[in-house]
């Protein structure tokens, strides 16, 4: 049985904007995928539901998640606010489907349950600001370069758009939306009318009437959209209103309209319209005409070229190490590394035995090989498996080197539900820290130690617990193929590896045992 996927917008968080279609298919799901904070707005909607709830950034394992459990034969709700195809989850559940080689006829099913946008929202709670021509602008510039968005909002302010700003600024991007404003004034008024909704039609909803150059002054956040107004809005009782032109053929005070219906759609009653108001030829002229310039071999063919001709630049990002077990950069190796970066790249320093290279760049794949060539040894970053390997004393206790190099091979880079590392280490004083990590193995004694399920993170982190001594390096790997396997299977996304074993008790034969400090401790959350 084919399952299905249901991406759903479920408008800005209100039930009574919530489409019947879209209670309907919460209604159909086995499973709702989602933000936490999306999951906990639509709450009464989905009790008694398998609910898989992640943090932000956390998109494409939420769109990966859903289409595993699809293809399982589940039908899955997959929820953003607002409408799923506006800077919601609809295109990269696509795009993950594309990766896949899914096609329509023969895959999983897929239905985007359209909702209410925050531009739509927004509006209605402002006036009729949106009455003309507009456009949407994230200015979040996380996925898309700023140097790029920049030009949408020159070219918007250019041409006159009612412009609505999505994802205007947050704890960490606070120069975008000033960058926005600074843009816009070279094209519009500082008086031209800006409408600030936060939250709209939710418990905290907030709504500020005020100007371009005043924007500033208020509190706007990521949950605010900002809504610009172009030349003809006006303001009147505190309402954004944007003229649609009506007033060029009409009299608004006036029940008689000068022109009669039939009048009103005449070339002579529209001057302004791209015929200028002159009566087109008909049909039967233009084609007599082209037939005579084929005659006279005055017609040349014209080869249309694309309005923009952009080659698309993506932010490379690598793990980069000399080595599983060399923990030493040469000076022609840091040579490299600094001429891949570059003016535009960064090089990032981890506790991981590795460096992050991040470079814009419009051809990875020839900078990934001047970096293997350079004898780097490269890996993927994110939600992945990651091997780290002691020194193993500079080499001199090298019996498990061979192993540690046979599991980076084996399970480097291998796609998780969270990032997972394996740590180890070659002797059983485990100096650097394999107990530490998410499977952590201590060679001793020419065979190894297993530890499972370290918290690696937080003021309660912990060693893992050891769950078995004396394991032959040759039914190591099988083990670990075991156990990393049902944990990528089963584990949610963005669930750690230790709160999986804590939530399923028992990974293969082994059982959880609570390995946290007994004492009491206040959470401590991000920002804290």
């Amino acid at each position: 049985m084919k399952g299905k996927l249901l991406v759903i917008g479920f408008g800005p968080g209100s039930a009574e904007h919530i489409t019947e279609r879209a209670k309907e298919a919460l209604k159909e799901s086995d499973c709702i995928i989602g933000y936490k904070t999306y999951v906990d707005l639509i709450a009464d909607f989905i009790k008694g539901k398998e609910i898989i709830s992640t943090g932000m950034s956390e998109e494409v394992s939420r769109a990966q998640a859903a289409v595993k459990l699809a293809e399982q034969g589940k039908t899955v709700a997959v929820i953003s606010s607002g409408d799923a195809g506006v800077y919601g989850m609809a295109g990269l559940v696509y795009e993950v489907l594309v990766e896949q080689g899914w096609k329509e006829e023969s895959g999983v099913g897929v239905e985007i349950v359209p909702g209410v946008s925050a531009i739509n929202s927004c509006a209605s709670l402002l006036g009729a600001p949106v009455m003309h021509d507009a456009c949407t602008i994230s200015l979040s510039d996380h996925l898309t370069p700023w140097e790029l968005i920049a030009k949408r909002i020159e070219a918007a302010g250019a041409a006159d758009f009612v412009i609505a700003l999505y994802n205007p600024k947050s704890g960490r991007r606070t120069r975008q939306i000033a960058e926005a404003q600074r843009i816009l004034l070279k094209h519009r008024s500082p008086d031209t009318p800006v409408g600030l909704v936060k939250s709209a039609y939710r418990e905290r909803e907030q709504v500020v009437i005020t100007d371009l150059q005043r924007m500033l002054d208020h509190d706007i956040g990521m949950l605010t959209t900002v809504i610009i107004g172009n030349s003809a809005t006006f303001l009147y009782d505190n309402k954004m209103i944007t003229p649609r032109g009506y007033q060029r053929k009409y009299t608004l005070t006036s029940e008689k309209q000068p022109l009669k219906p039939h009048e009103r759609l005449k070339p002579k009653n529209e001057p302004w319209a791209l015929h200028g108001g002159q009566e087109e030829k008909s049909d039967l002229y233009k084609l007599g005409m082209k037939a005579l310039q084929l005659l006279d071999g005055k017609e040349k063919a014209s080869v249309s070229k694309p309005l923009f001709q952009r080659k698309i630049e993506s932010i490379f990002e690598v793990a980069v190490s000399p080595g599983v077990a060399n923990k030493v950069f040469s000076a022609e190796q840091m040579l490299v590394l600094s001429k891949a970066a570059g003016e535009r790249g960064s090089i990032e320093y981890t506790p991981h035995h590795q460096i992050i290279l991040r470079v814009p760049t419009e051809e990875p794949d020839q900078l990934t090989t001047d970096l293997q060539n350079a004898g780097f040894l490269l890996s993927p970053i994110g939600d992945v498996a990651t091997v780290k390997a002691c020194d193993f004393c500079d080499g001199e206790k090298k019996d498990a080197i061979p192993y540690a190099e046979q599991l980076h091979e084996k399970f480097d880079g291998m796609e998780m539900p969270k990032e997972l590392k394996i740590g180890v280490n070659g002797c059983g004083m485990a100096c650097y820290g394999a107990v530490k990590e998410d499977i952590g193995l201590v060679f001793r004694k020419g065979k190894f130690d297993l530890f499972l399920g370290a918290k690696t993170v937080g003021r309660t982190a912990h060693a893992g617990q050891p769950v078995a001594e004396g394991i032959e390096p040759e039914a190591l790997v099988p083990l670990l193929e075991e156990i990393i396997a049902e944990y990528k299977e089963k584990g949610h996304p963005n669930e750690r590896f230790f709160k999986y074993f804590k939530r399923v008790k028992r990974i293969q034969s082994f059982d959880y045992r609570n390995m946290e400090p007994k004492i009491d401790i206040e959470p401590a959350p991000c920002g804290d």
